[in-house]
């Protein structure tokens, strides 16, 4: 990961928690108070996060020592302790809110990646995320994919080309969309153009696109897209994606699903810190 970024943004996330400091622990606790505590999962999942959420507490306070007793990517039991901590009451108490959110947070993405990855993990096909994700979060909650078993789409806008229907819209066809980004963009970046239709793919590959998203089709839809392509482009299919019907959709043939809710609608894995003095 890019600490640098990910340093910046949290000392953001700490300003936005205390811009001008933290009046009920400044208030209550006593500058020399020391304790210590343990991280505790509440459920069962996989844990994602720890080394984001040992930052939170180096930048706040760098005497603080945090022990970890399981590594990102390990399933943790309900009860199980996941780290401790020691050092100054106020830091700790201070780092805790923001220290729990983003861990929480990353270990839902990769509980949830890795129920999706477990459906289809016997299959010729990746399970990949999309950009939508939390404002300021994406490089952290993509992260969490991979610890999950997923794999990344395109981070950005500048990253790779992705013509979508608005796209299509402005420029009036699949073929100028193309043509007009193979004129402006380097040799060495590939092209990815989302349809929805089966005749829109055959124009698609026509035009020399190098990878079609099948927007929202159908198994029936996706069977015969696979049929028609013969290997000739990657296949991504993209769209109301569930765990009940990942299976199904991945033994159609495509290459790639994507799915935007193990990202954009996880639920957090409940985590607490409990001070044992």
């Amino acid at each position: 990961m890019n600490w640098f970024l990910i340093d910046e943004k949290i000392k953001e996330w700490l300003q936005e928690d205390m811009n001008n400091g933290d009046v009920t622990t400044d208030s209550l606790v006593d500058e020399e108070s020391l304790c210590a505590g343990n991280f505790i999962a509440k459920e069962e999942g996989i844990i994602a996060g720890l080394e984001v959420m040992k930052r939170v507490f180096e930048l706040l306070d760098d005497h603080i020592s945090i022990n970890l007793h399981v590594k990102d990517g390990e399933r943790v039991k309900r009860g199980e302790v996941i780290a401790s901590i020691k050092g100054k009451t106020k830091s700790i108490l201070k780092g805790e809110r923001l220290a729990l959110n983003l861990l929480q947070r990353l270990s839902g993405i990769a509980t949830e990646t890795a129920q999706y990855v477990d459906l289809i993990r016997d299959l010729n096909v990746r399970l990949v995320d999309t950009r939508k994700t939390t404002p300021g979060l994406r490089i952290i909650e993509k992260y969490a994919v991979k610890i999950g078993g997923g794999y990344n789409h395109r981070f950005n806008l500048s990253e790779a080309v992705l013509i979508k229907d608005n796209h299509i819209a402005a420029t009036g066809s699949i073929k100028n969309a193309i043509e007009k980004a193979k004129e402006n963009i380097p040799h060495t970046m590939k092209i990815e153009i989302e349809v929805e239709t089966l005749g829109q793919m055959e124009e698609a590959i026509a035009a020399g696109a190098d990878i079609v998203l099948l927007d929202n089709m159908d198994i029936a839809m996706l069977k015969e897209a696979v049929s028609r392509n013969k290997g000739r482009v990657i296949l991504e299919a993209s769209g109301n994606i569930t765990r009940t019907n990942i299976r199904e959709i991945a033994k159609t043939g495509v290459d790639i699903i994507s799915v935007g809710a193990i990202t954009h609608s996880v639920k957090a894995m409940d985590i607490s810190l409990k001070f044992t003095y």
